[in-house]
């Protein structure tokens, strides 16, 4: 500020506080953390895009602030490191997610692996596409589901083949049989459909989630999978959820 007044108001001026994950002297750059969208202008409030690099693909979770590029794994490829490069497969690691297919030794291990869960070896071993539904919500979507929230991404740890998700309820539109309350829960989703990213959670951020408690679980609380609904936070998901118990209320789910 002082040299701004020295200089008659002319130069010398820093930007304080600057928004939409801006950063720099003119909050002309996007901060650590987010690239920048080339299509829209700096000022734009969707200008800068968060990394969102995979939490075991990926040895950083700082992108390329031009592109959006995560810094990779061994093996790993895609922007985010969401997925095995070409020659890999997917491993049980976290240090080393994806694994040469070419050494003997790792086939030898990834065969016998499959062999005690009775699958047959995957020649492509891909992921595949999550379901496109699960982004999409309607009235039989919704009355086939056991449970409909809002809630908040707090922690994530790693526990057996499950990842546990630390979450906060804010709402609870649909609790089924179970008892479910607003506050602290657990959410359980396995490591198999974590590591291809479906569903896809981020922390410190705000999902409408639906989904069906499954019995026999060896973890109490919450469960998700790729069928079930997940979708970022709305700021008009109130109204169309309230509408969506009305029509429950009235036997609309029934005919569902």
């Amino acid at each position: 500020m002082e040299l701004y007044i020295l200089s008659g108001e002319t130069s010398g001026g820093v930007c304080l506080n600057c928004r939409h994950n801006t950063a720099g002297r003119h909050c002309h750059y996007c901060k650590e953390g987010f690239y920048r969208d080339t299509s829209k202008p700096i000022t734009h409030r969707k200008a800068c895009k968060a990394c969102d690099c995979h939490p075991v693909g990926s040895s950083g979770l700082t992108c390329n602030q031009t592109n959006g590029q995560c810094p990779c794994k061994d093996g790993v490829t895609g922007t985010t490191c969401n997925r095995c490069a070409k020659g890999y497969f997917q491993s049980r690691s976290t240090v080393a997610p994806c694994i040469i297919k070419t050494n003997p030794i790792n086939m030898v291990l990834k065969k016998k692996s499959l062999r005690l869960k009775g699958q047959k070896p995957d020649k492509t071993d891909k992921c595949g596409k999550c379901p496109a539904s699960r982004k999409r919500l309607n009235l039989k979507k919704y009355c086939k589901r056991d449970y409909a929230i809002q809630a908040d991404i707090i922690s994530r740890e790693t526990v057996g083949d499950w990842v546990r998700f630390g979450i906060h309820v804010r709402h609870v539109f649909k609790a089924g049989p179970i008892k479910l309350r607003t506050g602290p829960q657990s959410l359980w989703i396995s490591q198999t459909e974590i590591s291809c990213s479906c569903p896809k959670l981020r922390l410190k951020h705000s999902y409408l989630i639906l989904g069906n408690n499954q019995e026999g679980r060896k973890y109490s609380g919450l469960h998700a999978n790729k069928d079930s609904t997940v979708i970022e936070w709305k700021e008009d998901w109130p109204w169309r959820m309230r509408r969506f118990q009305r029509r429950q209320r009235n036997g609309r789910c029934k005919m569902s």
